[in-house]
Order: structure tokens, then C-alpha cells, then sequence
């Protein structure tokens, strides 16, 4: 028997206007410190919601889970926002496989998206 192993690769955007009218509104410095903040709200957040869901603390996850989608907002990261009310949604129809499949998704564009932030940083440094 063999065993095919699938690891979706998710495409993901960063709104480069959202961005830019952060560094318009607060500058250059203002912007990078929003931006580097809330990377790591995100980080920190995204394997929260992972640790929340093993333990089955869904309104702590739900919580945390809609606080994503805020700050996601902030910086333009519009298939972040829209996959963690995905996860939002699956966790109000208390619907488990959904959350997890939904959470699942929502760790790669995580994954995927800070990276895209950090690259357009690189360049716009």
C-alpha cells in the first residue's frame, strides 16, 4: 500500500495599499513599529489558537480567534481576516471538524502571510 502525503500550499496577498496608507498616515517609523507589532500579536496568536483548540476552549479560541481578523484588517492581510471568520463561523455552528480543518488552513495562511508582510518590509526598507 502506499501513502500519499498532501501539503496544500496556500496562495496569499498582502494589501499593498492597506500597507501604504499606514506608512502615509504614520510615517515611516510610526508604520514599521504597527506593522512589527502586530506581526507579532499575530505569531503569538496563531499558536494560541492551536494550543486553545487541543485543550477544546472554544470561546477562548472563538475570542481569539475574531481578534485575528482585526488585526489581520490593520496591515492588509485580507485571506488571514477571511479564514479566521471562516474558523469564527465554524466554531459558532459548533461544528469540530470544520474548526479543524478551518484552524488548519488558517495556521498556513498565517504561516504564509507573515512572511509576505516581511518580505514587502524588506523591500520597502
Amino acid at each position: 500500500m502506499q501513502v500519499l502525503q498532501i501539503n496544500p500550499v496556500e496562495q496569499v496577498s498582502v494589501d499593498q495599499d492597506r500597507l501604504g496608507a499606514l506608512y502615509s498616515q504614520l510615517g515611516e517609523a510610526g508604520a514599521e513599529d504597527v506593522v512589527c507589532r502586530a506581526l507579532e500579536e499575530l505569531s503569538l496568536r496563531l499558536s494560541h489558537s492551536e494550543a486553545l483548540f487541543r485543550e477544546s476552549a472554544w470561546s477562548e479560541l472563538r475570542k481569539n480567534t475574531r481578534s485575528l481578523i482585526a488585526i489581520a484588517e490593520q496591515i492588509g492581510m485580507k485571506a488571514l481576516s477571511h479564514v479566521a471568520g471562516d474558523v469564527t463561523y465554524s466554531i459558532d455552528r459548533s461544528d469540530t471538524v470544520a474548526v479543524a480543518a478551518t484552524l488548519s488552513r488558517l495556521l498556513r495562511i498565517g504561516e504564509r502571510s507573515l512572511t509576505a508582510v516581511w518580505d514587502i518590509q524588506d523591500i520597502t526598507l
